[in-house]
């Protein structure tokens, strides 16, 4: 039996992946499969997912000529799981895969595939992920349209050239974790100024939430947010002449710059 899509792993990416795409049913749950080493963990994954199929090797007789795959293995696993794909016939290859260029995957093929390089981050465990993509040297339109259906069923996808996708990974890509930091420090901070824990959390999250929403409902860019809520010589004035003085800006571009460095060394 030959499936429409096939995840190659069922970790937290791919498992996220799947739900998204049954929730905005992208296709019937009997044409998924994912394949999952490690009979416990394939059967966590069945029980998750009813009435897909779920197996612990992939085959020749999975693939069909309108098959698509999701490459969601850690790295050092990526490029032996795409020679196993050119072994079962697979033409089209998709990778959530960090640091893997597109010329490497390709490598790993014994003739032309279309391969896909996207990266997506970490809200695509709630269906709010964003994703660039970028297609290698035998991509179609057609094959970006593929993989922009496939991703966008858990967020935003955007596409970019190959020698963008380090800046995305430096960018969007960690930048759930800067964002997390900055919530804890500024939860901390309403400690530190006498709050609870748990109301300096809410006024924190909520917050962080609203002016999310605001940012993108409104249309407005960001400065021109930030100049509404800040009066000449009032409380928000006073802590942003802080955060400048103590170079916040300046900390951000250069952790966007190492990490798009980082990026760029693994894909070497």
């Amino acid at each position: 039996m030959t499936f429409r899509l096939i995840i190659l792993g069922g970790g937290r990416m791919g498992a996220a992946l799947a739900e998204g795409l049954l929730r905005v049913e992208w296709c019937d749950r009997a044409d998924l499969l994912i394949i999952q080493r490690g009979d416990e963990k394939a059967q966590v994954l069945r029980d998750r997912f009813p009435g897909v199929q779920v197996a612990t090797e992939l085959s020749a007789d999975q693939v069909g000529p309108e098959t698509g795959v999701v490459l969601c293995v850690k790295p050092d696993y990526a490029e032996g799981m795409a020679r196993l794909c050119s072994g079962v016939g697979v033409t089209r290859l998709l990778s959530v895969v960090a640091g893997l260029s597109t010329e490497r995957l390709q490598a790993c093929f014994n003739g032309p595939v279309a391969v896909i390089r996207s990266m997506p981050n970490t809200p695509v465990l709630v269906g709010k992920g964003v994703s660039a993509i970028t297609g290698g040297a035998h991509c179609t339109s057609a094959d970006l349209d593929w993989a922009e259906s496939v991703l966008g069923a858990v967020g935003v996808v955007v596409r970019v050239t190959e020698r963008q996708i380090d800046a995305v990974s430096g960018l969007s890509g960690p930048m759930p974790a800067y964002l997390y930091l900055v919530v804890e420090a500024l939860i901390e901070a309403g400690v530190h100024q006498g709050l609870s824990r748990d109301i300096a959390t809410q006024l924190v999250v909520a917050s962080f939430e609203g002016s999310a929403a605001l940012l993108s409902e409104s249309g407005e860019r960001p400065e021109e947010l930030r100049y509404q809520v800040t009066s000449p010589g009032g409380v928000t004035a006073a802590g942003l002449r802080m955060l400048e003085g103590r170079a916040v800006r300046a900390a951000f571009l250069e952790a966007v710059a190492a990490a798009a460095e980082r990026s760029r060394n693994m894909a070497r």
